[in-house]
């Protein structure tokens, strides 16, 4: 059976080191180089991302279609009818909407943006967020 079959051993021989002159087993000339051209010198390599001469994709990339900066955040957007878990007279900032989950510590970094969508039922105090003009309207009315 297959299953039943074991390693001979001595069966694998030792690697062969190339380039070690002919005593080596692999070649004495070339050593398993082929002959001659770029890829058989010493120290040889094509950079990363070489395209035989063409410009390449790397540096076409922030041409097309623009290109994210690495340093710039994102605000994290809630909407008003998140806030409804909150009670009467309760203080909306970062860590309070930490405690409630609508937001992760990853977020606590970044900027919390709070919009108008939905409808806010009781009063609530905010400190360390920014509104948009239709959730200060939808919370002053509240």
């Amino acid at each position: 059976m297959l299953s039943n079959l074991t390693k001979t051993p001595g069966n694998k021989g030792s690697k062969k080191r190339v380039g070690r002159g002919g005593g080596s087993g692999k070649g004495f000339h070339t050593t398993g180089k082929g002959n001659k051209g770029q890829n058989a010198r010493r120290g040889h390599g094509i950079p990363v991302g070489f395209e035989g001469g063409q410009v390449p994709l790397y540096k076409k990339l922030p041409e097309i279609r623009g290109f994210k900066r690495s340093y710039q955040k994102k605000a994290v957007v809630i909407n008003l009818y998140a806030l409804n878990v909150f009670k009467e007279g309760e203080t909306v900032s970062s860590q309070a909407l930490l405690e409630k989950k609508l937001i992760t510590k990853q977020d606590l970094s970044k900027k919390i943006k709070i919009l108008g969508h939905g409808e806010l039922k009781s009063k609530l105090n905010f400190s360390g967020v920014s509104l948009s003009e239709s959730a200060k309207k939808a919370i002053e009315h509240a």
